[in-house]
């Protein structure tokens, strides 16, 4: 199909999809959607987020038969190719005689490139080595001096995974603050948001010569831009005292905070209603495990709100309201709160 027919088709599955480049859009189009179009018709959703473990099990499966019919003797020859430059051309010819991305996909309802990525993760021996020494950061820093941030180099020459490496030099490169955030770096971190959503939306719709000669101006974007697919490294490095994972968590709270202010008796009735629908809605899902639920798509029923927001009112239930909930499973959570916190919440509201 031409990109504009695979980019619309696309969309049914994935509401981000305007965010995707071209060249991952064709790509898609090849791997993704006749596979997205046979789980809709078995009823099944295309999921994002953490793996599940029975997906991780499903993958690891599938990773096994493919072994098995083609020859190959080992998950890192087939995932990491590059590690065995003798026998590269070997490996390419029997991964597409054997349709390597049609057979390691089998039954996982996501985009081939994630699933791709969950095997390499799952996969890499250099994924399990345990703590850096003091000697393997200044190698990591010396390292990263000499080649920047191709990680893929650095990730060869300490025998370490391209992952690894990345989020170690993000954790040692600068003095990290492990406490409370500062007034300061909370101003920095809205800031650092600030210009990075603005120069995103200028990219995506041309810069106006408005935007040039009012570049503070307030800038009104689409909530799911503050939400999600922000370059959480660039934040990262304008912050410059915390690491990414610690700037996105702030960001949330900040988003969540945001969201509950207004009038004390709407936020008590906003706030009941969410409540309600929250707890019915994962009831009705009928799903065994929290990985499962597909917060984006519940957070576009109940009403435009972030996926942070529910997982943490998620949170405060069980954790408020449903006695050793961490010995519960999640469909007996949800019995509960069904059964006695609902109709409490109701008649509050």
């Amino acid at each position: 199909v031409d990109l504009d027919t695979a980019r619309r088709e696309l969309k049914e599955f994935i509401p981000h999809v305007e965010n995707i480049s071209d060249s991952s859009i064709r790509k898609m189009a090849g791997r993704d959607l006749a596979r997205f179009k046979q789980f809709k018709k078995q009823g099944i959703a295309v999921k994002f987020g953490r793996f599940t473990q029975k997906e991780n099990n499903q993958l690891r499966k599938n990773v096994k038969e493919f072994l098995s019919i083609s020859g190959i003797d080992s998950a890192e020859k087939v995932l990491f190719t590059f590690r065995y430059p003798e026998d590269k051309e070997t490996i390419n010819r029997l991964k597409a005689e054997h349709q390597f991305c049609a057979k390691i996909s089998e039954g996982i309802p996501r985009p081939w490139r994630l699933i791709y990525y969950r095997a390499r993760k799952m996969f890499d021996p250099n994924n399990y080595k345990g703590r850096y020494t003091d000697e393997e950061k200044e190698q990591l820093k010396k390292y990263h001096a000499m080649h920047g941030n191709d990680w893929k180099k650095i990730s060869e020459l300490m025998s370490r995974s391209n992952l690894s490496v990345a989020m170690k030099f993000s954790e040692i490169k600068s003095a990290i603050n492990y406490g409370p955030w500062t007034k300061e770096e909370i101003q920095k971190l809205k800031h650092a948001v600030k210009e990075v959503v603005r120069k995103k939306v200028e990219m995506e719709g041309g810069s106006s010569p408005s935007s040039q000669e009012q570049p503070d101006r307030d800038l009104w974007v689409d909530r799911e831009k503050l939400c999600q697919q922000l370059p959480w490294t660039e934040i990262e490095t304008k912050v410059g005292s915390r690491y990414w994972r610690q700037c996105k968590q702030k960001w949330n709270s900040i988003l969540v905070k945001k969201m509950s202010k207004g009038q004390q008796l709407h936020r008590l009735i906003k706030g009941l209603q969410n409540k309600i629908t929250l707890i019915k809605r994962l009831y009705e899902m009928k799903v065994e495990d929290a990985n499962e639920v597909n917060w984006q798509e519940l957070g576009d029923a109940i009403g435009d709100v972030p996926t942070a927001y529910l997982q943490l009112q998620f949170y405060r239930l069980k954790v408020s309201f449903v006695p050793f909930w961490q010995k519960k499973s999640f469909p007996e959570i949800m019995d509960f709160l069904f059964q006695y916190k609902l109709p409490e919440l109701e008649e509050k509201l």
